[in-house]
């Protein structure tokens, strides 16, 4: 497992998210997202440090269940699951070192991006 370059094909259920063991980083955002775009080589770094970690991209908009169950708001926003259950969030993230820090409390692993 790694990060992820591209959004699903399609949009897994909620149900399938909640039964997914270990650590996931479900990220919402579009590909026409300039603040999506801008997060990618942040998450890239911090992926460096945990590559065991499970990434889905969720392209969201209006109706898209997952999106909405998650409660959604803005772009990207980074949600950070360990056997199914909500750990941390992050929001527009703009700093690589934030991303290891909810990664490491997913994985176990310390949160380093030097």
């Amino acid at each position: 497992m790694s990060m992820t370059k591209d959004f699903a094909t399609t949009e897994p259920t909620r149900a399938d998210i909640d039964a997914m063991p270990g650590a996931t980083l479900l990220e919402f955002g579009a590909p026409w997202c300039g603040f999506c775009m801008r997060a990618q080589p942040l998450i890239e770094t911090a992926f460096g440090h945990h590559p065991s970690i499970r990434h889905i991209k969720v392209e969201d908009g209006s109706g898209r269940p997952l999106g909405r169950s998650f409660r959604i708001k803005l772009w990207p926003t980074l949600i950070f699951l360990r056997d199914g259950q909500e750990v941390a969030r992050l929001v527009r993230p703009d700093d690589a070192q934030a991303i290891a820090s909810a990664m490491a409390q997913i994985d176990g692993q310390a949160a380093t991006t030097s």
